[in-house]
């Protein structure tokens, strides 16, 4: 018959058996996909990660596209239309002359397109007292319409002390005609 101290030890190999059995039919798979589990989630929360950062940029994109539309609709209302070349010109040629200057002549130059927009050059000469010309150009820097003056040569005349004369080069900006 079998002794109690061998029944011990037969029970207890087969505990130390059936232990083994669960770890290694039930525990170790179960941690095996439990970790599966955990890389697959880890993948899928930096994925989200990475959306949540490029919908911020994405905002963040659209915000700058809205201020940079918004620049744009400010310098386009500052560009007339083509067809006001001659109010501008007006505006200009009365400027020059509530400053004391005297337009001597003024010559179209060959218009330059660019893109969304059209430079007309005008070559201007004028004459007047010195002190004038700054005055005048201060007034067409405060212009609502974008202009530029180039190529400004001022010389002195040697009759009369004080008195110049100037020719430059004025650019006005219009929109392009969308026909």
């Amino acid at each position: 018959m079998m002794t109690s101290g061998f029944r011990h030890l037969i029970f207890f190999v087969l505990i130390i058996g059936l232990a083994y059995a669960a770890y290694a039919y039930m525990i170790k798979p179960a941690n095996t996909y439990l970790a599966q589990e955990r890389t697959a989630m880890e993948q899928k929360r930096a994925k989200l990660d990475e959306l949540e950062r490029a919908t911020a940029t994405a905002e963040d994109l659209n915000e700058q596209l809205r201020r940079v539309e918004e620049a744009i609709a400010v310098f386009e209302s500052k560009l007339p239309p083509s067809s006001e070349i001659h109010t501008v010109l007006e505006n200009v040629t009365l400027i020059a002359q509530r400053h004391g200057l005297t337009p001597k002549t003024i010559r179209t130059m060959k218009t330059v397109e660019n893109r969304g927009y059209i430079e007309q050059p005008l070559k201007m000469e004028l004459h007047g007292d010195f002190n004038a010309y700054y005055a005048f150009l201060l007034e067409l820097e405060k212009l609502d319409r974008i202009t530029k003056v180039r190529e400004l040569t001022l010389k002195k005349k040697t009759q009369i002390e004080g008195q110049t004369e100037s020719e430059f080069v004025m650019s006005i900006f219009f929109q392009k005609s969308s026909v």
